[in-house]
């Protein structure tokens, strides 16, 4: 079945454009011009990814992704801004973006970003074990609810942005083993990913302290070299 990709973008000829590309792609369209309908669509759809544009009328983009969130939705969103700040992409992926692109953009570097996303979400989804019910990955004290995205340790509800769940699922799937950079790029930014490759480092500083600072063992490991590796001591 082809993935069903909604597109909430108020600049009709934008909107047209980005529907035909990809239509002729092979993804299933959607289109909303303001964020009300948008976020109607996003609440009751089946949807596997959203462009999301920042400026809209009624509701703005960040408005619209933070009820989805509240709202316990993660299909994967993707903001399309005119905007090139710094504030703008934080607040985004503070709200729970997964990935965003300035306008005006390439047309392929959107498509490699929407497949990165979408491998991603997909990765995660078939990685649960399959004979548990709910499913969980686990360590130590460290756990995951696949279904509730629900992350804990020692009992202690933990609140991760959608990036950093993705990782900490990859590693949580390969757990006791050595994860290199390299793996962690194509696993969970996606094989397209042309960035930076510190933002690793950047992402697995603030996994560290989320899941490991406040506890007596930690559990996200540096391999020099390599990579890093999740395990008990």
């Amino acid at each position: 079945m082809n993935k069903r990709i909604l597109v909430i973008e108020d600049e009709v000829q934008i909107a047209r454009v980005l529907k035909l590309e990809l239509e002729y792609e092979g993804y299933e369209v959607l289109v909303e011009h303001d964020g009300k309908s948008g976020l109607e669509v996003a609440l009751h759809a089946n949807i596997d990814l959203i462009l999301l544009d920042v400026m809209l009328p009624k509701f703005s983009g960040i408005e619209v992704l933070r009820r989805l969130r509240k709202a316990d939705i993660y299909v994967p969103v993707i903001l399309l801004t005119a905007r090139n700040t710094t504030l703008d992409k934080v607040m985004g992926l503070d709200q729970g973006a997964n990935d965003y692109v300035t306008k005006p953009f390439e047309m392929e570097e959107l498509l490699a970003r929407i497949r990165s996303c979408i491998r991603s979400s997909t990765m995660i989804t078939a990685g649960a074990p399959s004979n548990e019910s709910p499913p969980f990955l686990s360590i130590a004290d460290l756990s995951i609810n696949i279904d509730t995205r629900e992350v804990t340790r020692n009992e202690k509800s933990i609140s991760l942005t959608p990036k950093e769940y993705d990782l900490l699922v990859y590693l949580l799937t390969n757990k006791n083993k050595i994860v290199t950079r390299e793996g962690i790029l194509t696993h969970v930014w996606g094989y397209e990913y042309e960035g930076e490759t510190n933002v690793i480092d950047v992402y697995i500083r603030h996994l560290r302290k989320k899941i490991d600072e406040e506890f007596s063992s930690p559990l996200i490991h540096t391999i020099r070299g390599v990579g890093y590796a999740i395990r008990e001591n």
